[in-house]
């Protein structure tokens, strides 16, 4: 009873906003101070005022409350867990398939192929690639 007057009062004063600011001549604003004015009163009338009281000093409906933030902190969880593993690379579940490159049937542009396994030496020829480089004037 005290929620459903409140929320009357509260139509009653914004409507009265609304008047002042159409007296002021500013119609848009009016009309939109009239329409959030009239949602208290719209939700009392429907009765939903009369079901967040109820819900509100109800023990069930706040255990129900928990068990729903439970679960969305489960949901938040394994999707974080699902992310972080996408990124690193690993599949989550089923069978695991990892994609190989095909290696090359013949070297590019003359350097020798380097075997699968085998670590580069290290005086290889970079001269392309510093070609390149000082080409963009890098």
């Amino acid at each position: 009873m005290l929620a459903e007057t409140i929320c009357s009062a509260v139509s009653v004063a914004g409507l009265g906003i609304a008047a002042v600011a159409a007296y002021r001549k500013r119609f848009l604003s009016a009309a939109r101070i009239a329409a959030y004015a009239l949602v208290p009163l719209g939700l009392v009338m429907t009765g939903a005022v009369d079901w967040i009281v109820d819900t509100a000093f109800s023990p069930v409906a706040w255990a129900g409350f928990g068990v729903l933030g439970i679960a969305w902190l489960l949901f938040l969880s394994t999707r974080a867990v699902e992310r972080r593993r996408a990124g690193r690379g690993e599949v989550t579940g089923g069978a695991e398939s990892k994609a190989v490159a095909p290696a090359s049937s013949s070297p590019s542009r003359g350097v020798a192929a380097a075997k699968p396994g085998a670590a580069q030496a290290p005086g290889e020829d970079f001269s392309d690639i510093e070609a390149i480089l000082k080409k963009h004037g890098i």
